[in-house]
């Protein structure tokens, strides 16, 4: 988890370094989700690198905060290499999502950055987990408080127009569904 932390920071560097970090020109040059460049241009890497971009430091402050709070205890539970693959197959999942719905009509197309995608994967793996392990002491209080979490979520994504609620949900069920796959290995 410290590495993910460590490589969101990093990456941030890097975008103030070469231009202001809401520049969709800048953006665009180092990496952000847009759904037509994916599709049109086969730039296939723009779903990964938009994961580690962010809108400014209290986009990358709320996205670090909340994997240093959700993280190392599904860390333990998954171990280092699963709870980073859920973390990262969770942000492909959610990049792609947004592109495939762009494509067919559901959202708008936009430039998407941030990891909340993965961020929600994570909250997604913590539900998947707890619903295989229901029996486990206080597995209804966290899975009470996830879908707490997952009502915030909503409404933070309804009430700000420029936050990708279809990468937030994306990334949310395919957490999900690794929780459930990786509950059965744990």
């Amino acid at each position: 988890m410290l590495v993910l932390i460590v490589a969101n920071a990093l990456a941030f560097l890097f975008e103030i370094s070469v231009g202001y970090w809401n520049d969709p020109d800048v953006l665009h040059r180092i990496g952000a989700l847009e759904p037509d460049a994916v599709v049109a241009q086969g730039e296939y890497w723009r779903l990964v690198t938009a994961l580690f971009l962010h809108g400014g430091f209290l986009h990358l402050g709320f996205n670090l905060f909340a994997l240093y709070v959700l993280g190392p205890s599904l860390e333990r539970s998954l171990g280092t290499m699963r709870f980073a693959a859920c973390y990262l197959i969770s942000g492909l999942a959610s990049s792609a999502g947004v592109v495939v719905l762009t494509m067919i009509g559901v959202v708008q197309a936009a430039q998407v950055i941030g990891a909340s995608g993965c961020i929600m994967g994570v909250v997604g793996a913590w539900a998947g987990l707890l619903l295989r392990h229901h029996h486990a002491p206080f597995a209804k209080q966290r899975l009470a408080n996830i879908a707490l979490i997952v009502i915030i979520q909503i409404a933070f994504d309804l009430s700000t127009p420029q936050v990708s609620m279809a990468a937030h949900m994306c990334g949310l069920v395919a957490g999900f569904l690794l929780g459930l796959i990786l509950a059965t290995w744990h």
